[in-house]
């Protein structure tokens, strides 16, 4: 039986456009970056070429764009900056971020910076009251650190309504991107704020590539020392081919997103309704119908023998999906997000995530499993 893929929130399959983009810098053009005769030079041209690529599709300058290794290494660096260079000593997040936020938040809070956590609605959204609460209250420079979308049950944040807060307090705003960029035209010259993480194996790019958006108004300091690569900012040799992968990919998922949201999005709206027709005492966690990704959907099965095991029967019958981050999956812990918005010990909760090259046979497939093994 072929193999059935619904973890695209985990990663997605790199698209043969952007391979064959990333190859030429994998083979002929393999020079360094920072050599100043030809080979090098081509190369300097593909990195730069690539930053005016991913800046027009953001709507951003250049100059904010700094290519990374990828989402971890982005927000862990946007903390960093925000506390040592700009002068934050508190830091509001949330329960239910990425632990690439949470335990770099708590690394911070170990060395004496003070840490909030905003309250959840009952559908999972970030209490923008509470927000504005903690704000006008703590009484030192704050960092604001909330995704633009959970990568587990996929509830968006009103982006523009958490930075206008953040602008009335004077605080920072770090939003971790990484399920949205490549899924969404995002205009970051309408949008107040000064760090985005994203990265590029999210939207059919390499892994190990993302970016690093730091606004113009930052005065930030070097995130590695040692060359001058990336303006000084970040030392060592550019990933060339995977800056090229990247830049390729993004340029292709928005030329693609009228047309591949609507089709992802039908595959959601179709998963939900043959798992309601097909599965008794189901229940979907997040904002799943409202301002949710289109791409994430997070079910929650009673829990009995059968439904504990069925991640595993599913990886049985060639289906992947997951019970949380991938970057968790080595926990038995389950999962904190919706540890934080039910905290049901009678579910067990499945993330599907979806892309465009997925289609209702497969979902049919699955909804078939599942019934089968619970």
């Amino acid at each position: 039986m072929d193999r059935i893929y619904l973890d695209n929130a985990a990663t997605t399959a790199l698209d043969k456009e952007v391979l064959e983009a990333m190859l030429p810098y994998m083979t002929t053009h393999f020079g360094n970056p920072s050599s100043i005769y030809s080979y090098g030079r081509e190369t300097r041209l593909a990195v730069e070429n690539a930053r005016k690529t991913v800046a027009r599709l953001l709507g951003a300058h250049p100059g904010e764009i700094f290519f990374t290794s990828g989402g971890t290494e982005s927000n862990n660096t946007a903390i960093l900056s925000a506390i040592r260079d700009l002068g934050c000593e508190h830091i509001i997040t949330s329960p239910i971020e990425h632990h690439a936020v949470l335990h770099t938040v708590s690394h911070y809070a170990c060395k004496g910076t003070t840490t909030g956590f905003v309250k959840l609605l009952p559908d999972g959204h970030i209490d923008l009251n509470n927000l504005e609460e903690q704000l006008a209250t703590a009484g030192k420079k704050c960092l604001v650190s909330l995704m633009h979308a959970n990568n587990e049950i996929g509830n968006l944040l009103s982006i523009n309504a958490a930075s206008a807060l953040c602008k009335k307090y004077n605080a920072v705003f770090h939003s971790d991107c990484v399920q949205t960029v490549g899924h969404y035209p995002i205009d970051l010259s309408r949008i107040q704020v000064d760090f985005i993480a994203a990265a590029g194996h999210k939207f059919h790019g390499p892994k190990g590539t993302g970016i690093l958006y730091i606004s113009r108004d930052i005065q930030a300091r070097p995130m590695i020392h040692g060359g001058g690569q990336e303006r000084n900012m970040r030392a060592g040799t550019e990933n060339v081919y995977g800056i090229v992968g990247f830049a390729k990919a993004l340029e292709l998922a928005m030329a693609g997103y009228e047309k591949d949201s609507a089709y992802i999005k039908d595959l959601k709206v179709y998963m939900a309704g043959q798992l309601q027709a097909h599965i008794p005492g189901i229940s979907f966690n997040g904002d799943y119908s409202g301002s949710s990704l289109y791409t994430v959907l997070n079910v929650s099965f009673p829990l009995t023998d059968k439904s504990d095991m069925l991640l595993f029967n599913l990886d049985i019958h060639n289906i992947c999906v997951s019970g949380g981050s991938a970057c968790s999956s080595g926990a038995n812990q389950g999962s904190h997000v919706i540890n934080a918005i039910t905290g049901d010990p009678g579910k067990m909760a499945i993330r599907f995530s979806f892309s465009r090259h997925n289609t209702k046979e497969e979902i049919d497939r699955v909804v078939a499993a599942i019934k089968e093994l619970i």
